[in-house]
């Protein structure tokens, strides 16, 4: 069942994808963190090992490995057939589900790059990342959770964003529906080879622009698996997907692909809060979870009142922000289960806490870097080193840490240092025993419960409001989410509200979770010594602000 491998010739210049230096290859390969393996070789193994375990279940539906590898295969065939083709780009959008699973290894097959939008991503974002990547074509859902993507396919395609549009679902021309791609016959052949870009996910950013983060096979399958093998994973492993499939943490943290390679089972929600799944981990036996903070900590909360049967939950990882020490504390007496702090970033970084870790670890910590190959430097202002325990911009290179942003050579100069290190504008503390405890951030990026929101990115299309002079969007603290937003406005006569200033946002294509929580319309900003707009002061007035409230 294994595939077997076409020839493919190198499909992406150098400068657009920055690969690892030559030296750095030969180290990560001889040292046996790379293997000449693609995702679907991978999961071909998988399906060999285990043909008639259950590989996914998703609303009472279950699917086996050799069931979930047949259909990958046809599905391949079939967007072969339709025009895809190795080294095109193609727009991901879909929500949780076995379609989203198949869908990823079926391009994977193609040498096909998925960039992997959220579910939460509406026009303006998807045609911004249909163009930033000349996507060959955009690919999503019949309506799920409220929403029809469908007519925005058609304006892509309207507006020349992409040429083809296919749906999981009913569609009408000039859309197409993938259920007929799946009536070709499986398609054994792979045209990826294990240097060749797998995927892209996303960089949160601080301007909004596309930032593609181009993961190539043979490094992000040795994140997988390093990952699975320090975490635990194996066949007994019952993962429940509450996070987005198309994150990076739910991904390949391990995540549903590291449950697969491993042989265990992945379950499906579209959903993580407490009223979901509970019932789910229940029945499924789920025995790994992945959350972000706000939502480990409604699952503390419910299961405080509530006494759900959580009996089979082992681990709960909760990364994507800082977990504050009071809920780490929590996790084990009201769950059950086994904490897992972890700081990672989609570039490629990833800490854990180790599960034979002591509590204070477990609790203060957000764990330590993956690989002994990874390099990590803190460093002041001036780039020079600080001692364990000072607080310092974190800095980092390594076997599955990217060189460089797709398609973005003047922000590459800036976002690596000289030696190849990734700037990742984290401020931390190193301990003497090598972990990391975050302090906070450098980029203006507000983080809202996990989910990145670029500040430049909503001012631009508030500022393009007719009755809108100029607009400071900055974090405000929240004890639930980590921060929220608030958008400082000064306005134009007639000044509009705050609710038209939000309907206005939604209308552009802007997804929920980046629309302001809170609008403010002002005079004028507070200005640093050199004219700019001082974001620090607006940030100070609203934890002032919020303190005198308490």
């Amino acid at each position: 069942m294994t595939s077997s491998r076409l020839p493919a010739s190198a499909i992406e210049p150098p400068a657009d994808a920055p690969d690892w230096p030559e030296p750095f290859i030969r180290r990560y390969i001889e040292a046996g963190y790379w293997q000449t393996q693609d995702f679907a070789g991978a999961l071909a193994i998988s399906a060999e090992r285990h043909p008639q375990r259950i590989a996914l279940s998703a609303d009472g539906h279950h699917i086996t490995y050799a069931a979930l590898l047949e259909r990958c295969r046809r599905l391949a065939a079939g967007l072969h057939q339709a025009g895809l083709k190795a080294g095109d780009n193609v727009v991901l959008h879909l929500p949780n589900s076995i379609a989203f699973v198949e869908t990823c290894f079926a391009l994977f097959q193609l040498g096909v790059r998925p960039v992997l939008a959220l579910p939460a991503h509406r026009q303006h974002e998807i045609a911004g990342f249909c163009r930033f990547a000349r996507a060959a074509a955009y690919i999503g859902a019949g309506q799920a959770d409220g929403f029809d993507p469908r007519p925005m396919a058609r304006a892509l395609l309207d507006e020349g964003a992409c040429s083809m549009a296919l749906i999981h679902g009913m569609a009408d021309a000039p859309l197409q529906s993938m259920a007929p791609l799946y009536q070709a016959s499986p398609r054994e052949e792979c045209a990826a080879r294990a240097e060749d870009i797998a995927c892209f996910q996303l960089s949160g950013g601080t301007t909004g622009t596309p930032k593609l983060i181009p993961r190539r096979h043979r490094e992000y399958l040795y994140n997988v698996r390093a990952s699975a093998a320090l975490c635990g994973f194996d066949e007994s492993t019952v993962y429940l997907t509450g996070l987005p499939m198309a994150h990076n943490f739910t991904l390949c943290c391990p995540g549903v692909i590291g449950t697969l390679l491993a042989g265990g089972r992945v379950v499906v929600s579209q959903r993580a809060d407490p009223e979901h799944c509970f019932p789910l981990v229940a029945r499924e036996r789920v025995t790994h979870v992945a959350l972000v903070p706000p939502l480990a900590m409604l699952w503390l909360d419910a299961q405080a009142s509530r006494q759900a049967d959580l009996s089979s939950l082992r681990l709960l990882q909760v990364g994507g922000s800082k977990l504050g020490s009071h809920a780490a504390r929590r996790i084990a007496p009201v769950l059950g289960c086994r904490l897992q702090q972890v700081l990672g970033m989609a570039e490629g970084l990833v800490c854990y806490t180790r599960l034979d870790d002591p509590p204070e670890r477990l609790i203060e910590t957000q764990g330590r870097p993956l690989s002994p190959a990874d390099e990590i430097r803190v460093v002041d202002a001036e780039g020079h080193d600080v001692a364990d325990g000072e607080v310092g911009e974190l800095r980092v290179r390594g076997p599955y840490t990217i060189r460089g942003y797709y398609r973005l050579p003047g922000h590459n100069a800036r976002a690596f240092d000289e030696n190849g290190f990734y700037r990742t504008g984290d401020r931390v503390r190193r301990r003497a025993d090598g972990y990391l405890v975050v302090e906070g951030r450098d980029k203006d990026q507000i983080n809202r419960g996990g989910e990145k929101i670029a500040a430049e990115e909503v001012e631009n299309l508030l500022i393009a409001h007719p009755q809108v002079h100029d607009a400071a969007v900055v974090a405000m603290p929240d004890s639930l989410l980590g921060e929220r937003t608030c958008a400082f406005v000064i306005p134009r006569q007639p000044a509009p509200s705050a609710l038209k200033l939000r309907q206005y946002l939604h209308s552009q294509g802007l997804a929920a979770f980046k629309v302001p929580d809170r609008i403010e319309l002002v005079a004028a900003f507070p200005q640093t010594g050199i004219g700019k707009i001082s974001k620090k002061t607006l940030r100070e007035c609203l934890r002032q602000e919020l303190e005198a409230r308490a």
